[in-house]
C-alpha cells in the first residue's frame, strides 16, 4: 500500500483484536518511536520498544512486562530477536501475531546489509508459526515472491492496492557533465523550503550540503556513518517541521512521518525502481503538489551495474558448505572454523536454509547432516547466477525509466504490475506531448507467458512497440513487440 495509506492501522487493529501479544519487527529506531507515539494516542493495549538505544535495565523491564502479559505490542529491531533475554521472553510468551513492517527489507537488506532480516523465517518457525502480517509501501512482483519465500509464508493472502501518487510530478533532467548536475540541482530546489536530496556516496552528502548552504539554502547532511547524536539531530530537525533540505544517502527517510515534503531530488540514479518508488513516496504525503526530479547522467550507471547482484564468492560458499556438510553446528562455530565474518556466513547459511539444504532446530542449531557438498555448491551457484541476473536487470529498468520517451508514470506503475493508461499529464514527457496511448493488442499487464529459454514470466508493461516481461530465471527483459509476434517468442 502507498505510504500514508494506513498500514500501521492494520496491525494496530489486528493486534488489539487477536488474543495474545503482538510482535512488530521494525527496522529503525526513528520508525519505532513514530509507531510508539501513534499507538500511545489510541485506545489500544500498551506498547514498548526494544532496540540498541535502550539501557539494559529498561530492556529488562520491557521484557518482564511482555512475559507478564501486560504489553500488547512489542516493537523490536530484527537483531533483538537473537538476544538471549529477548528469545527467552518470546519463548515464554509466544506472540500470536508477528508483524514485519517495511517488509521489502526482507529482500533488500536480508541478503547483504542486515542479515538478521534473513533469519526472520527461522524465528517464525521457532515461534510455532503464528499469524504473520508483512507490510510495505513498495514491492514489485519479484520482491513479493521473495518476501513470501524468506518468511516461509504458506498460502498467503497477498493484498496489493494502487502504487500511484498522482500529486507527485515526475521529471528527469539529463546532465552531460558532473557540474551540470549541480546547476540542475539548484534549479530543482528553487524556493521550496522542505525537501530531500539523495546521493550515492556518504562524502557527497557533506559536500553538497555545504554547496547548498553557500547558496543560502538551509541544508543538512545525513549518512549512516555519522555519529548517532548527529544523525538524531538531523532527524529531529526534519521530522520536527523545520524548513530544511536534507542531503542524504538512502539511509535517511524510512520512518520519517512528515507530510509537507515538497520535493525529492535524486542527484545520483538509484539502483532500482523499487528504491526510487520508496524514496519519491516521501514527497507530497499531504496530497498537495510535489515534485520528484531525477538528475540523470548515463556514466553514473556504471557504479550501480558494478555492485548489482554480487553473490557470495565461490571460496566463501565452499568454506561454509564444507564446515556444515554432514554435521550439526551453530553459526558462531561456523564463523570460527571458516574465519569468515558473521555477514558472510549468514549470506550463505540463509541461502542453504532457503533451498532446504540445511535445517534449523528450535535452539537455532544448524543441521547439515543430510547435505552433500557438491549438491549444495551447485545449487548455490545456480541461485547466485539467477540473483545476479535479476539484480542487473533491475538496474537496466532504472536506466530505461530515465531514458524513456513515454509516460513515466505508466512506466513506473508497470514495473509494479499496475496497468495505467497514458498520458498522465504529470510527467515531463506527457507535458512535452511525447507520451502515446497504448494500443490494444495481444498482451496485457499481468498476463503469464512462456519463453523457450527463460521459462515462465509475467508481463509487466505493454507499449506500442515493446513489452517488458519479468522472468524468475532472467529478471526483467524488454522485448521488441514486432519480433515477439513475428517469431512467436512468447506463448
Amino acid at each position: 500500500m502507498p505510504t500514508g495509506s494506513g498500514k500501521s492501522a492494520i496491525y494496530q487493529m489486528a493486534g488489539e483484536l487477536i488474543p495474545g501479544g503482538t510482535l512488530v519487527v521494525s527496522p529503525l529506531i526513528a520508525l519505532q518511536h513514530d509507531q510508539l507515539d501513534a499507538i500511545h494516542r489510541l485506545p489500544v493495549g500498551r506498547a514498548a520498544a526494544l532496540n540498541s538505544a535502550r539501557t539494559t535495565g529498561a530492556a529488562a523491564e520491557t521484557l518482564a512486562a511482555w512475559s507478564r502479559g501486560s504489553l500488547e505490542f512489542l516493537l523490536a529491531a530484527p537483531e533483538q530477536l537473537a538476544v538471549a533475554s529477548t528469545a527467552a521472553a518470546l519463548e515464554a510468551r509466544p506472540p500470536s501475531l508477528v508483524v514485519i513492517d517495511e517488509a521489502h527489507c526482507v529482500d533488500t537488506w536480508g541478503r547483504d546489509f542486515r542479515p538478521s532480516y534473513g533469519r526472520l523465517g527461522e524465528f517464525i518457525r521457532r515461534a510455532g508459526r503464528p499469524t504473520v502480517l508483512a507490510l510495505t509501501a513498495t514491492a514489485s512482483p519479484p520482491v513479493r515472491e521473495e518476501i513470501i519465500a524468506r518468511l516461509g509464508l504458506r498460502d498467503p493472502l497477498v493484498v496489493v492496492s494502487g502504487f500511484d501518487r498522482p500529486n507527485v510530478d515526475l521529471t528527469v533532467r539529463r546532465c552531460a557533465q558532473p557540474q551540470d548536475k549541480r546547476e540542475a540541482l539548484f534549479d530543482a530546489i528553487r524556493a521550496e523550503s522542505c525537501g530531500l536530496v539523495y546521493v550515492a556516496r556518504r562524502a557527497a552528502t557533506v559536500e553538497l550540503a555545504s554547496v547548498l548552504r553557500d547558496r543560502d539554502v538551509r541544508a543538512l547532511a545525513y549518512h549512516g556513518g555519522m555519529p548517532a547524536a548527529e544523525r538524531r539531530e538531523v532527524h529531529e530537525a526534519f521530522a520536527g517541521g523545520q524548513s530544511v533540505v536534507v542531503v542524504a544517502t538512502s539511509a535517511f527517510g524510512m520512518g520519517i512521518d512528515r507530510s509537507d515534503v515538497r520535493f525529492v531530488v535524486h542527484h545520483d540514479i538509484p539502483g532500482s525502481l523499487d528504491d526510487y518508488a520508496q524514496e519519491i513516496g516521501r514527497a507530497g504525503r499531504d496530497g498537495e503538489p510535489a515534485r520528484a526530479v531525477l538528475l540523470h547522467r548515463a556514466e553514473d550507471l556504471g557504479l550501480r551495474r558494478y555492485f548489482a547482484g554480487r553473490p557470495p564468492t565461490a571460496d566463501t560458499v565452499t568454506a561454509v558448505v564444507g564446515a556444515l556438510a554432514g554435521r550439526r553446528d551453530t553459526r558462531r562455530a561456523v564463523e570460527t572454523r571458516t574465519n569468515l565474518s558473521a555477514r558472510s556466513v549468514d549470506r550463505v547459511v540463509n541461502e542453504l536454509v532457503r533451498h532446504d539444504l540445511v535445517d534449523i532446530d528450535a535452539d537455532g542449531v544448524l543441521d547439515g547432516s543430510r547435505m552433500r557438498t557438491d549438491d549444495a555448491a551447485t545449487t548455490l551457484d545456480a541461485a547466485g547466477r539467477r540473483y545476479a541476473a535479476v539484480e542487473r536487470s533491475r538496474v537496466e529498468m532504472m536506466r530505461a525509466y530515465a531514458d524513456t520517451s513515454g509516460c513515466r508514470r505508466a512506466f513506473l506503475l508497470g514495473y509494479f504490475g499496475e496497468p495505467f493508461e497514458p498520458p498522465c499529464g504529470r510527467c515531463d514527457n506527457c507535458r512535452a506531448g511525447l507520451a502515446e496511448e497504448a494500443a490494444p493488442g495481444r498482451f496485457r499487464v499481468g498476463q503469464i507467458v512462456r519463453h523457450r529459454e527463460w521459462g515462465e514470466g509475467s508481463v509487466m508493461q505493454v507499449a506500442t512497440d515493446r513489452l517488458t516481461v519479468y522472468f524468475e530465471s532472467a529478471g526483467y527483459r524488454t522485448l521488441d513487440l514486432d519480433l515477439v509476434l513475428g517469431a512467436g517468442l512468447l506463448a
